[in-house]
C-alpha cells in the first residue's frame, strides 16, 4: 500500500521552483493536496482590521483558481476547504487516512503555532515541513539563527561574500502522484473575482510568468533604481512582491531572471538594487524567525515602549484618507481602491501615522495588513518597526517630512489630484477634545 500524504499548500501556490512537488513527484505515494480558507481573515482582529481585505481576497482566490486548473491538467486536483484551519485539517487527516503531512516552513508564530497544535494532536502522522519561501536556507546561512545581525547592512555583507549559489528547478509536466480522492474539492468561481475595475495585477503562477517575461523584455530592469521611489506608475517598480507574497513566484526564480537579463543583456547598479531588495526581504524573514512574537510587540525590539498613543478619529482619518496632509490622504485614497502603493508611499503614510498623528504603529501595521495584496507577514511588520524606531534600524525610527516627500517626489502634484482631487484638505488635525467633545 503506497503512503497517503497530505500536503497543506500557504503561501506556496506555484507548480515550478517547488521542492515539496519536486520532491513528491520522484516517490511512491497517494496524494492530497489542500489549502484551507479560514473564516477569521474576514473577520476584525485585536486591532479591528480583517486580516484579508476584498483586493487581497481577490489575489487569493484568483491564484487558488490558476493553480487549480494546472493541477487538473495534470491528474491532480487542488481540495480548497474552509473552516477553522486547526480543525479542518485534523478532520481531513482522519477521514483521508493520512500517514504524512508536508508544508512549506512558515516564519510567521501564527503559522507555527497551526503547525505545533497540529503535531500534537495528531502524534502518528510524519510532519515534514521545506523552506521553500526564502532565498537561502538555513544551512546556508553563515551564521547561526540566533547569530543574525541585528541591521540588514551586516547581514548583507556577510551573505553577498559567501556568494551563496541561488538554484531553481522545474517540474516535469504530468509527473505528480495520484490523487487520494478527486471529490469534494470546492469550485472556484473566478467570475466573482474579476469585476474589480481598479485591479492592477491578477493572481496566479502563470499570471507572474508572464509579467516576468514581460518586465524583463526591455529596458525596465537596468533603470530600476532611478524609477523605485516615484510614487506612481506601473513600470516604475517591479510589482514582484505582490505574487511573492502568496508564492506564486519564488524568490529564487525572480533573483534568476536578474541574472539571466544580466547575462544578456545588462549588468548594472538597477539590476544589482533588484536583488538588493529581494536581500531585504530575505533578511526579514530570518529577522522575524528569529524575533518571534516581539515583532508583533509594541516595544519591538527595544527595552522600552515608543511614546505614542491611540486616537480612534486621528486613526480614521489616516485611514479614511482624510488627514490635514494632502500627500497621505493621496496615498491612503490609493490604497484603498487598489490594494497597492509603492514603497516610498508607505514609508511616507507610515511615518505619517507614527509621528504627525502620534498613534500606535501596531494599528497602522494591522491596516496595511488588512488593505495590501502583497501583504508578507515578515517585511510588512518589520518595516513598521523600523518606521517606528522599535525595530532594526540602527538610526532608531524614521521620520519623512511630509512637506519634502510632496515638493520632491510630486512638485506639481500629478499623483495628489490623481488619488485626493480637488477636495479641501482641513487643516485641524482633531474635531474631538480629551474627553471626546467637539472642537
Amino acid at each position: 500500500m503506497s503512503k497517503r500524504i497530505l500536503y497543506w499548500l500557504q503561501n506556496d501556490l506555484r507548480i515550478d521552483d517547488n521542492p515539496i512537488l519536486s520532491e513528491l513527484a520522484t516517490g511512491q505515494c497517494a496524494l492530497d493536496i489542500v489549502f484551507v480558507i479560514n473564516p477569521h481573515w474576514f473577520k476584525n482582529n485585536n486591532h479591528q482590521q480583517k486580516p484579508y481585505g476584498v483586493h487581497k481576497q481577490q489575489f487569493l482566490m484568483q491564484s487558488l483558481f490558476e493553480l487549480q486548473q494546472a493541477l487538473i491538467e495534470r491528474g491532480q486536483t487542488l481540495h480548497v476547504l474552509e473552516g477553522e484551519t486547526f480543525s479542518v485539517l485534523k478532520q481531513r487527516i482522519a477521514e483521508q487516512h493520512i500517514d504524512e503531512v508536508v508544508c512549506s516552513e512558515h516564519v510567521g508564530t501564527y503559522e507555527q503555532r497551526q503547525l505545533a497544535r497540529l503535531k500534537a494532536h495528531c502524534s502518528h502522522v510524519i510532519f515534514k515541513t521545506t523552506q521553500q519561501d526564502t532565498l537561502f536556507q538555513q544551512s546556508d546561512l553563515p551564521f547561526d539563527l540566533n547569530e543574525l545581525p541585528k541591521s540588514f547592512t551586516p547581514f548583507r555583507k556577510k551573505v553577498e561574500a559567501v556568494n551563496i549559489p541561488i538554484t531553481t528547478s522545474t517540474l516535469p509536466k504530468g509527473l505528480l502522484p495520484q490523487p487520494i480522492t478527486l471529490c469534494a474539492a470546492k469550485p472556484i468561481e473566478l467570475s466573482e473575482y474579476t469585476d474589480d475595475n481598479n485591479a492592477i495585477m491578477h493572481g496566479g503562477f502563470k499570471s507572474v510568468q508572464a509579467h516576468l517575461a514581460q518586465y524583463f523584455s526591455g529596458l525596465l530592469p537596468s533603470t530600476y533604481k532611478t524609477t523605485r521611489n516615484e510614487l506612481d506608475g506601473f513600470n516604475n517598480t517591479t510589482k514582484f512582491s505582490t505574487w511573492l507574497a502568496f508564492g506564486c513566484v519564488s524568490a529564487r526564480q525572480v533573483y534568476k531572471a536578474v541574472e539571466e537579463y544580466e547575462h544578456k543583456h545588462i549588468a548594472n547598479e538597477s539590476t544589482y538594487w533588484i536583488k538588493f531588495e529581494l536581500l531585504w526581504r530575505e533578511y526579514f524573514k530570518w529577522h522575524a524567525l528569529n524575533a518571534g512574537n516581539s515583532l508583533f510587540s509594541f516595544k519591538g525590539q527595544k527595552q522600552t515602549k515608543p511614546l505614542t498613543t491611540f486616537m480612534p478619529n486621528r486613526f480614521a482619518a489616516w485611514c479614511n484618507g482624510s488627514t490635514p496632509y494632502p500627500l497621505v490622504n493621496a496615498i491612503m485614497n490609493e490604497l484603498n481602491a487598489t490594494g497597492y502603493i509603492s514603497n516610498r508611499a508607505r514609508q511616507v503614510a507610515a511615518s505619517c501615522l507614527v509621528n504627525e498623528l502620534g498613534l500606535d504603529w501596531r494599528y497602522g501595521a494591522a491596516y496595511f495588513e488588512q488593505q495590501l495584496i502583497d501583504y508578507d507577514v515578515a517585511a510588512n511588520w518589520g518595516n513598521w518597526q523600523y518606521i517606528a524606531g522599535v525595530g532594526v534600524d540602527p538610526r532608531g525610527g524614521r521620520h519623512f517630512n511630509i512637506e519634502k516627500q510632496t515638493a520632491q517626489f510630486d512638485p506639481h502634484a500629478v499623483y495628489t489630484n490623481k488619488w485626493q482631487g480637488n477636495e479641501n484638505t482641513s487643516t485641524q488635525l482633531d474635531t474631538l477634545n480629551e474627553v471626546d467633545w467637539p472642537i
